[in-house]
């Protein structure tokens, strides 16, 4: 370990991570810790979604959708494996949005990005048609255009796993416990089951997300001067609603809008609620109303009405948006806000809102900001790299975009005793990394203990060993959703099995 990092990061979401892996790969010395797990809170409780935000065209935000309309493509390229292309049909609602209005926002929405390889906008029937089978009769046209998917919690742990190979240290289940001004930079002391350590930094980086403010106010000794706005997003999984593999995304009638997405096979994801959370940021759940509303909403797009015994699995989550004075939660911005705070050459710098189609720009945007506080050879090499981490795959993605195909194919071959199922599933997750998962098995026996839902012992020794999981919740309901399809009991079995590493280890 260096005498002293570059920089420290507090904070293991998405954007933490992201800072993480463009800092490492443009030389400095970099520490990163969080406090649970990698993507445990905000960034693993998204719609999923890499798109630019086609509501946001009402609110103005032209600058915004346009940078994320560029990145769905930019991390489509370097993660092949985990993020992909998806058909959006927006129906014409009467009494709402009319026709002409939807249709300009989506020439504007194919247009400002750049788009490359997604195919654009185009009419759509819906009455009579498959695709409009269980929709409500007064569903009958609309329109159907492109974004992206991405599994969310994978593109965290893939961001922090490609910073520790380039040197970076990540420390989860680590929280910072104090940090103060020291020299020519700052004293961080972090706590990893009730031991306490110190790390020195010469820039401390706040990406905390709901916990900004907290973090500004035990760090600098002021209120931060931007304010974050919490604003509570949840979603609900039920049996699948229809059988084609379209994503709708409707119009409410309180102007809001919401997604049905084809989810994990046998389900349906939809989502979000847009609520101001006003409560404990570290013990929330959905609602009983979030959940109700979410069931009205879909019951009134479609034949069969949802109720909330349907649900099968909620989640949610706090965004830390930007407090940019907007009377409604989903009128807050969604774009992010970088602050510098300099003393004597010391830097602190937070960040707040932002969204997960954005992270990489994010980082981006923070090393510019920290070039001037780093000595003349250091911001030599942040100038000069620039830009890297769009150039370049993230693990297990080192493959074409079109080729994913031709790759699943050769590890068919090459572990042909795999269901079909399973090795799909296990390649979206690892990629071209898939054989350092199962080795020179040649049946499934050799990946040993089977947990239930396809999740083998080789499997969760991988996760243990390359990508930060510590229980049963890391692999089942972040690095994965086989939780969905597995049994209580299976789950516990798992945390038993792993408690019994955890022990064996520390013995």
């Amino acid at each position: 370990m260096p005498e002293i990092y570059d920089i420290a990061i507090i904070g293991g979401g998405i954007n933490g991570c992201g800072i993480a892996r463009d800092a490492a790969g443009r030389g400095l010395d970099v520490y990163l810790c969080e406090k649970g797990d990698l993507g445990g809170a905000t960034s693993s409780a998204s719609t999923k979604l890499l798109h630019g935000g086609l509501r946001y065209l009402e609110h103005y935000e032209f600058k915004l959708v346009r940078e994320a309309l560029q990145e769905r493509e930019r991390l489509w390229a370097i993660a092949p494996h985990f993020v992909r292309p998806l058909r959006f049909v927006l129906p014409y609602m009467p009494g709402m949005r009319a026709k002409w209005q939807l249709r300009l926002g989506l020439f504007i929405y194919d247009h400002i990005g750049g788009r490359v390889r997604l195919p654009g906008t185009t009419n759509v029937r819906l009455a009579g048609q498959a695709l409009g089978e269980g929709l409500a009769s007064s569903l009958k046209s609309g329109f159907e255009y492109s974004d992206c998917w991405v599994e969310d919690n994978r593109l965290v742990v893939m961001n922090a796993k490609a910073a520790s190979e380039l040197g970076a240290v990540i420390e989860t289940h680590t929280a910072m416990t104090a940090a103060k001004r020291d020299g020519d930079g700052w004293s961080v002391t972090v706590s990893l089951g009730g031991h306490q350590r110190t790390i020195r930094a010469r820039t401390l980086i706040n990406a905390a997300g709901p916990w900004a403010n907290d973090i500004v106010s035990r760090t600098a000794g002021r209120p931060a001067r931007g304010k974050v706005r919490l604003v509570q997003g949840s979603h609900i999984v039920v049996p699948k609603l229809y059988a084609h593999d379209r994503c709708f995304i409707f119009q409410n009638s309180d102007s809001r809008i919401f997604f049905t997405i084809p989810y994990e096979g046998d389900y349906t994801l939809v989502g979000t609620t847009d609520r101001d959370f006003d409560g404990d940021i570290d013990q929330f759940s959905a609602t009983e109303q979030e959940k109700a509303y979410l069931c009205n909403a879909v019951s009134r797009c479609f034949d069969k009405p949802l109720t909330t015994a349907d649900i099968v699995w909620s989640y949610s989550g706090v965004r830390p948006l930007y407090d940019d004075g907007a009377s409604a939660a989903q009128k807050a911005t969604r774009d992010y806000v970088i602050e510098v705070d300099e003393e004597a050459g010391i830097g602190l710098i937070s960040i707040f809102g932002g969204k997960i189609t954005t992270y990489r720009r994010l980082a981006e945007a923070v090393m510019d900001r920290l070039e001037p506080l780093l000595a003349r050879d250091k911001a030599k090499l942040v100038a000069a790299r620039a830009g890297w981490t769009g150039r370049t795959a993230l693990p297990g993605g080192d493959f074409a975009i079109d080729a994913f195909e031709e790759q699943l194919a050769a590890l068919r071959a090459r572990y042909a005793f795999l269901p079909e199922e399973q090795l799909r599933r296990l390649f979206t997750y690892y990629g071209s990394r898939l054989p350092l998962v199962l080795g020179q098995a040649k049946s499934l026996s050799d990946l040993g203990r089977t947990f239930g839902a396809g999740l083998t012992e080789a499997e969760v020794d991988y996760l243990v060993r390359e990508e930060w999981a510590r229980n049963a919740e890391d692999i089942v309901f972040r690095r994965s959703k086989l939780g969905l399809n597995m049994r209580s009991e299976d789950i516990a079995a798992l945390d038993r099995f792993l408690e019994g590493k955890r022990q064996s280890l520390a013995g």
